[in-house]
């Protein structure tokens, strides 16, 4: 995977916050009996913090950015998105921000700090949602918690991580057949497990029944999928194989944004690769595509370029 595989996975963790659903962890992170902490207090926080680090970016040179964009009749969408371009941050979420927040675009060198606040507290929820990975989902007070951090609208996806170490322990041991993600296993070798192991495993299973895994692999999947709105493609250098120069069948896979141009994917490549980008060539159909074809989920790629540069 390349960098901005990395890059990507590493913006969904930052979105992504992993919160006690069953209540048994304190404010200050201590354990503490299921049920006597509510799990709605922690979801305040991650919104807050991001906020406030918008705000920290936008406010450091704000009266004179602004003064600018007002007396050089700039368009205010246009200079604060290519300011937190670097951030993800689109001209659509800054306009829906603005609107919601009811600030005065033309007059931005006279926003107060609240206004200022208000305004990225906007932008946060468009252009950065929070994801919740409610844990300890097996526990029978987290149930009723994610349904009521649900309703507050937030996505939640409930998870147990003992579970998922479990399987993925006994898998690895070949005593179980197992993938990440899976709604369900295959018990392989029987007969070696003891009846505590067997009984671990049984319950787990019940657990993926009630809510189709362990969660685990789900949070990484729509972190990915409907957070950062990322597509899979996949480049190859020979389209009838499949495979790049030494051989290896879909070598790589890039995340990127949904929406992406061949001759942008050629970009995220190599800088020479979009420069000299003559075509591509869809790997499925065989077809000859142009720099403006839009490239859709799992596409796999051949960018052909001129050579000699």
């Amino acid at each position: 995977m390349g960098n901005r595989f990395l890059d990507n996975l590493r913006m969904a963790a930052a979105l992504v916050h992993v919160i006690d659903a069953a209540g048994s962890t304190d404010a200050e992170g201590k354990p503490c009996p299921p049920g006597t902490h509510d799990p709605l207090d922690d979801t305040g926080f991650p919104e807050v913090e991001i906020a406030l680090w918008l705000r920290g970016l936008l406010a450091k040179d704000w009266y004179k950015f602004a003064r600018r964009a007002k007396y050089e009749e700039l368009d205010l969408v246009k200079v604060i998105a290519e300011r937190l371009s670097g951030l993800g941050v689109k001209e659509k979420h800054v306009a829906f921000a603005l609107r919601e927040a009811g600030v005065d675009r033309s007059n931005p060198d006279k926003w107060s700090d609240d206004d200022l606040l208000r305004f990225v507290a906007e932008l946060r929820k468009v252009s950065k949602p929070i994801m919740f990975a409610a844990n300890k989902a097996d526990l029978p007070e987290a149930e009723r918690n994610i349904e009521r951090i649900r309703q507050k609208g937030y996505l939640v996806v409930p998870t147990c991580s003992e579970a998922e170490l479990l399987l993925r322990r006994a898998a690895e041991k070949g005593l179980i057949r197992y993938e990440p993600g899976d709604g369900d296993f295959e018990v392989l070798k029987p007969e070696v497990l003891t009846e505590p192991q067997l009984r671990a495993l049984e319950l787990t299973r019940k657990l993926l029944k009630k809510w189709g895994s362990t969660g685990v692999q789900q949070v990484i999947d729509k972190a990915v999928r409907e957070l950062l709105d990322l597509i899979v493609i996949y480049p190859v250098e020979d389209e009838n194989k499949l495979t790049d120069k030494k051989g290896n069948v879909l070598p790589d896979a890039f995340l990127v944004p949904k929406g992406t141009t061949s001759r942008e994917f050629a970009y995220i490549i190599h800088t020479d690769l979009g420069e000299t980008f003559i075509h591509a060539i869809d790997a499925r159909t065989k077809r000859r595509v142009g720099e403006d074809y839009v490239l859709k989920d799992r596409d796999v790629i051949r960018i052909v370029a001129a050579k000699g540069r």
